[in-house]
């Protein structure tokens, strides 16, 4: 729970704070772009909420910080927030919100689909709170849980033992360290279903996958993620914790498939025509080999 006596100095006067637990990891400014920003190692408010709209997207905000940081000091519905979550991004794909400091904050989603297409499937973990593993049952539990990489495991063991759900996971990253259920090996592309497919893309991490849902959906865990700042898709140099070579070489491995959506676990989403993704994917490729 926010401390208001911990506010921070760069947060504009008013009901909503930012304090001094904050760790920096952009879910507010993502999800209330109008209300927080960035202002450098942490998040403030910058513009106090006007209208009902921003008052729920900060309180969405609040309920997603995943240290308890943000705070009001007027009295709010706070369910306003939490009944918010999962949160629909487009045809049948969730932001589950709730998100765990054990990840940094990670975002995780949920793919809501009938169990003759696979049942439902969660990737990446989010914290388990009581508010989120009830509504999530209401959606028809999770079938299978894809793991991007070992950063994002958050709460696994615990969505794990509550709904029985498969979960998978490339041995690179400690797989059956952790018990899990299915195990991908290797840097071919292992077809999950008709819908789904895991592509190893190693680089983040040794055994990082990113998962394409529909050709529509590419799921990206740290791989690559949406630049505001540059327009355009991007990759993380500096949180290259295997190799940055291998990353750039596994970046390429992502042209040979078609997608409208980046969903990252890290950074921003992004929308745009397959062709259009293509063209950012090249241009992002192209810088990072110049980084090499």
């Amino acid at each position: 729970m926010a401390n208001v006596l911990k506010r921070l100095p760069q947060n504009v006067s008013g009901d909503f704070y930012v304090d001094a637990s904050c760790i920096d990891c952009d879910t507010c400014s993502q999800l209330a772009p109008t209300v927080f920003r960035d202002h450098g190692e942490q998040c403030s408010v910058y513009h106090q909420p006007q209208t009902d709209e921003e008052t729920r997207l900060a309180l969405m905000a609040l309920v997603a910080c995943p240290t308890g940081s943000i705070g009001a000091t007027e009295k709010h519905d706070v369910h306003i927030g939490i009944d918010a979550f999962p949160l629909l991004i487009a045809d049948n794909v969730y932001f589950c919100g709730f998100t765990s400091e054990s990840s940094f904050g990670g975002w995780s989603y949920l793919i809501v689909q009938s169990h003759k297409d696979g049942g439902n499937v969660m990737i990446d973990s989010p914290r388990f709170a009581s508010q989120l593993v009830k509504r999530v049952a209401a959606l028809g539990g999770i079938d299978r849980m894809l793991l991007t990489h070992r950063d994002d495991v958050a709460d696994h063991e615990l969505f794990a033992g509550k709904f029985g759900c498969q979960r998978i996971m490339h041995a690179a990253d400690g797989a059956r360290r952790l018990g899990l259920e299915r195990i991908i090996e290797g840097e071919e592309e292992l077809r999950l279903d008709d819908n789904l497919i895991a592509i190893p893309t190693p680089g983040h991490t040794h055994g990082h996958v990113v998962f394409l849902y529909r050709q529509k959906f590419l799921f990206t865990g740290d791989h690559l993620a949406w630049s505001p700042e540059w327009e355009t898709l991007t990759a993380f140099r500096s949180v290259a914790w295997y190799s940055w070579p291998e990353q750039t070489r596994s970046m390429e491995k992502l042209l040979n498939y078609d997608f409208e959506w980046v969903l990252p676990g890290h950074g921003d989403i992004h929308h745009d025509s397959v062709n259009n993704m293509r063209e950012h994917l090249k241009r992002c490729l192209a810088w990072m080999q110049k980084q090499s």
